[in-house]
């Protein structure tokens, strides 16, 4: 069990004590807010290792919490909503969450999601040498491999699935994968991302599959599963 504490915030008890249940169930300390102000005030006092935010709080968003954290905290945010609208989940991944979880959600997915998060965050995303499936990825060498075949990128494709690769596990919006691959200058180019990403498939999957290496979130982004 890690013992690692998550902050909860949502003004739903039935919400928070499911989340309690779930959150004990896979070894971790739950602290509880029920308002906005009172999950950073709790942060501040005893900051958390992680936290999942609910979207809709009586006094202030759960954007506005995460901008709020993020200002002292990199601890991985996890914002859970009833709201599914595209625009809220960029909104909220771009204010610095690191994910976003729509209602009702799996307790599997949403401790799986947890513990993604909280490895990135421990730089446990930045070895080196990553192996999913047949497939290696040598990010010093920049050599892929499936099945003991070189896989031939270019480099943009390379620097993409590297991008993909050390977040793998958390949603990157099409903007923070444009700024970062191609630079500020393409952060609204999503069909060069989308064409890159097909290529980038086409390469990896195993042909006649469905993608299960680099999900879509449509019209947010992608992450990679791995």
């Amino acid at each position: 069990m890690s013992g690692e504490r998550v902050l909860v915030c949502d003004d739903e008890p039935q919400i928070v004590r499911a989340l309690k249940v779930v959150l004990r169930e896979a070894g971790f300390q739950t602290i509880v807010a029920e308002t906005g102000q009172e999950a950073l005030d709790r942060a501040a006092v005893r900051p958390p290792d992680a936290a999942i935010i609910d979207l809709v709080l009586p006094d202030i968003d759960g954007v506005e919490v995460c901008r709020r954290l993020r200002e002292w905290s990199n601890a991985p945010v996890i914002v859970l909503s009833a709201l599914g609208d595209e625009g809220e989940k960029v909104r909220a991944l771009e204010a610095g969450a690191d994910d976003y979880v729509t209602k009702p959600f799996g307790p599997r997915e949403l401790v799986a999601r947890l513990q993604a998060v909280l490895r990135r965050s421990r730089g446990e995303a930045e070895e080196p040498r990553v192996a999913v499936d047949g497939l290696e990825i040598d990010l010093a060498a920049r050599v892929v491999t499936r099945d003991g075949a070189e896989v031939h990128l270019t480099p943009i494709e390379f620097d993409l699935l590297r991008a993909l690769v050390r977040n793998r596990g958390r949603l990157m919006t099409h903007r923070a994968l444009l700024t970062e691959v191609w630079g500020p200058g393409y952060e609204n180019d999503t069909p060069v991302l989308r064409t890159h990403v097909a290529n980038l498939r086409r390469k990896l999957e195993s042909a006649g599959e469905a993608p299960s290496l680099i999900r879509t979130d449509p019209g947010v982004g992608y992450r990679f599963a791995g």
